[in-house]
């Protein structure tokens, strides 16, 4: 599910490297690694757990943002004997890496998740395996979990299989490369069919009434030797890969369903008030959204390149909330059992490079395919899962929070007593006169309190900027 990005890049990220460390010492959160975990991690990269079935033969790609070399995943798409289609999808095999109980498995559960910060990342697993030997990069034999999902000519999933394998990825691609290559007809045939396959999965995606939400990416720029906040929609090719992670996560979900054994990803819809509430924000920042018009159906109408409605998918990740693990046994599933963005029941099983829980799932899923029960490691860790995840969550939107915060009081500090123009985007539950003001330039959603008057929550207003002081005090405005 999406998540607000902040990228620093350049001489703006100088600025803000001191107040950034402060927040990692004071969340108490290090890249480092101790020597056990670095010795036991060397010792696996050197002699991980490998798998008897070669799929090396298979030219499997990947997709990822320029410079990643933690990649979880590697794909390659065919069609299926004029039938449809045929996706093979590679998740990178931590288990086969991790042993259970060891040092590296009890600091991965002391982690839980990556975190990003602006200015880099605090990985969940040393570099030697989660940008080495785990990594599926190109060019390196590696024990994966190959998915194979078989898909009708209206992209719905006929068949799933997964089975550890060994695999080799043979190009490491980017996505505004392969979206060139795909817009330009110069890619090869089984890049070209990411298209095909993804506008298929959207539809499948509107039939059930799933939502995706195609969220910008807010990055620092520079304008005449200043930064500002500005959004950057995601191109095409990141939405039609990330419909192949989320046919596997429903893959997956389906799968464990089946065998009464599993954790989901779960999310109850969302209260009438929320959805309320984001018709305030639409109203003040003039988008259009006439009573008969769905929710989900608003937002596919919207375009991210236009800073308004940018600004409103923002504020559309807040009905994401309650998002949670529920593990479940003997065939019982929980209620609810589905995931309401998703639509369908649905887990994290794509990102265990980077994320806890998904090296259980890729258990849970090889364990159901097979018809055999799960390992006792991955069944013993159903008491303490969800709540680690909840509190790896928790985190990693902390850190999302306060880098926000840091960024945005850099960025306005040299601002205080300007007027901007703003909308009212939110008004506390308990006190009218404080809330969340959604300023159009620069990209930035702040606190505003300080009046006398209830705040007109969905209307615009002209705020003062009062208070911005990187690391110390965040962007805090008052009404004009």
């Amino acid at each position: 599910m999406p998540r607000r990005h902040l990228h620093v890049t350049g001489a703006a990220e100088a600025p803000l490297r001191a107040a950034l460390r402060e927040l990692r010492a004071r969340l108490q959160v290090s890249q480092a690694f101790s020597h056990e975990v670095h010795e036991e991690a060397d010792r696996a990269a050197r002699s991980p757990a490998l798998p008897s079935y070669d799929a090396t033969d298979v030219p499997f790609f990947t997709v990822d943002p320029p410079g990643s070399v933690d990649l979880d995943q590697a794909m390659h798409l065919s069609l299926r004997n004029g039938a449809g289609y045929r996706v093979q999808y590679a998740i990178a095999d931590v288990a086969a890496f991790v042993a259970p109980g060891g040092a590296l498995d009890a600091e991965a559960h002391r982690r839980v998740t990556t975190l990003y910060f602006p200015d880099g990342k605090i990985p969940l697993h040393p570099p030697a395996l989660s940008e080495g030997a785990a990594s599926l990069l190109p060019g390196q034999s590696c024990p994966a979990l190959l998915w194979r999902i078989d898909l009708d000519t209206d992209g719905a999933a006929v068949a799933v299989d997964v089975r550890r394998a060994l695999i080799r990825s043979r190009a490491r691609l980017d996505y505004a490369g392969v979206q060139r290559q795909i817009d330009d007809g110069t890619a090869e045939a089984s890049v070209a069919l990411l298209r095909d396959i993804g506008l298929l999965r959207e539809k499948q995606e509107l039939a059930r009434g799933g939502i995706s939400l195609s969220v910008p990416e807010q990055e620092i720029v520079e304008h005449d030797h200043a930064y500002d906040l500005e959004y950057r929609a995601p191109l095409p090719a990141e939405a039609w890969n990330a419909q192949i992670s989320l046919l596997t996560g429903m893959s997956a979900a389906r799968l464990m369903t089946t065998a009464g054994t599993g954790i989901l990803r779960t999310l109850p819809s969302a209260p009438d008030g929320a959805v309320a509430r984001l018709r305030h924000c639409a109203t003040a920042l003039r988008i259009d959204w006439p009573h008969h018009v769905s929710y989900a159906d608003l937002v596919r109408s919207l375009d991210p390149h236009k800073p308004a409605h940018a600004a409103f998918l923002q504020e559309c990740t807040t009905l994401l909330r309650g998002a949670g693990y529920t593990v479940f046994e003997n065939g019982v599933l929980p209620t609810p059992s589905v995931h309401a963005a998703v639509a369908d029941v649905y887990t994290h099983c794509t990102a265990p490079l980077r994320r806890l829980v998904d090296r259980y799932a890729g258990e849970l899923c090889v364990a159901a395919s097979a018809g055999v029960d799960p390992p006792e490691w991955v069944r013993s860790a159903f008491a303490t899962l969800p709540d680690e995840m909840t509190r790896g969550a928790r985190l990693a939107g902390t850190v999302e929070r306060e880098c926000l915060d840091i960024v945005e009081a850099a960025l306005l500090k040299d601002h205080i007593g300007e007027v901007f123009d703003a909308c009212v985007v939110d008004v506390h539950e308990h006190d009218a006169t404080i809330g969340k003001v959604h300023l159009e330039d620069p990209a930035v959603i702040a606190r505003i309190e300080g009046g006398t008057a209830p705040l007109p929550l969905g209307e615009r207003l002209p705020v003062r900027l009062v208070r911005a002081d990187p690391g110390r005090e965040k962007a805090v405005f008052t009404p004009a």
